[in-house]
């Protein structure tokens, strides 16, 4: 994992030392926004509109917040409107690359080898870590987003008139709930398994391990009486969730040694991760080998010997109760 200075690529892991133990995320710092007219976004940020064909979307398999913007773009109807490569499974002195032999689909849009010659195309002298998602704008030729849950958000409404798909994943009257549950979930979990993992110092590292497998519990008994997060409706929350869950027995269990208890182990979580899992089209953008690959063998620093496991037998396909709760499935948005 590394960095860009001034333009220049630096190959640098995290900086705990300078945090006392701590693994401190950056936040994204391109946040332009597509409408469906070319307006400003929710917070004013600069509008560009959405049209077929415009963008490409950049992103890993195996990372989780990558994830979240294809589970969106397939569910959403836009694998035809906005195009898709994705980067080896490797990350190692490079960063992210465009190596076809590798596992990579090849860059088809600038036909770049690394990820961080997207960022330096974009500004000559950017300063930051190098991330996917990255949503790139072939006419500007620059990433105007690199924030994936405001991806989200936009994938979600953005190009309902080009698409004709008014499925909702943020309705307007669970929005509340919907935030709540997100921000639980983002500090404790999402973030949370890699507070964890990355952590230099034993009571950093303890900390935040249970710290998340409060939240884990707290999830468990939230979906014992609500089939989906926000009740009977799914919404952008599961997606979010989701990508943790399902990376979480294959390589947060072991490689960040989050092991006080495995997603298996509980009852709702693990029958609400196999529904998600079998739910239409979402399987289609889980890739195990990817996910696997890149966590055992790009993190050294955690796992020396780069040995990828062959375990565990996950069996997403196995059946599952929640059907016994009320779902309706995802809302439709009112015309």
């Amino acid at each position: 994992m590394g960095l860009l200075i001034d333009g220049k690529w630096q190959d640098q892991w995290y900086d705990t030392k300078k945090h006392g133990g701590e693994f401190v995320r950056e936040s994204a710092k391109l946040r332009d926004w597509v409408t469906a007219d070319g307006d400003a976004g929710p917070d004013g940020q600069p509008g560009l509109p959405a049209e077929a064909g415009r963008y490409h979307l950049y992103v890993s398999l195996a990372c989780p917040w990558a994830h979240r913007t294809l589970i969106l773009r397939k569910l959403k109807g836009l694998d035809s409107l906005i195009g898709m490569s994705y980067v080896s499974p490797l990350m190692l002195d490079q960063g992210w690359t465009y190596d076809e032999q590798e596992g990579s689909s090849g860059d088809s849009v600038n036909g770049g080898s690394y990820h961080h010659q997207l960022y330096t195309m974009t500004d000559s002298r950017y300063t930051g870590r190098v991330t996917v998602p990255a949503l790139w704008d072939k006419r500007e030729g620059r990433i105007v987003k690199n924030e994936s849950a405001e991806l989200l958000r936009m994938f979600n409404g953005a190009f309902d008139d080009l698409t004709g798909n008014r499925l909702d994943f943020y309705p307007a009257n669970l929005r509340e709930t919907i935030d709540a549950v997100n921000d639980d979930v983002y500090d404790h979990i999402n973030n949370g398994v890699y507070k964890s993992g990355f952590a230099t110092e034993q009571a950093v590292y303890e900390k935040h391990v249970l710290a998340l497998f409060e939240s884990l519990d707290r999830m468990e008994e939230r979906l014992a009486e609500n089939r989906y997060l926000a009740g009977e409706w799914l919404t952008e929350a599961d997606i979010r969730l989701f990508t943790t869950l399902v990376r979480f027995d294959a390589v947060y269990h072991g490689h960040f040694k989050c092991n006080l208890r495995r997603i298996e182990d509980y009852p709702n979580l693990s029958n609400y991760l196999r529904e998600l899992y079998q739910w239409p089209g979402i399987a289609d953008t889980v890739d195990f080998g990817h996910i696997k690959r890149h966590y055992y063998y790009s993190h050294d620093t955690i796992n020396p010997t780069r040995i990828v496991p062959a375990g565990p037998l996950l069996e997403l396909d196995r059946p599952h109760d929640r059907d016994r709760l009320a779902g309706k499935g995802i809302r439709k948005k009112e015309s």
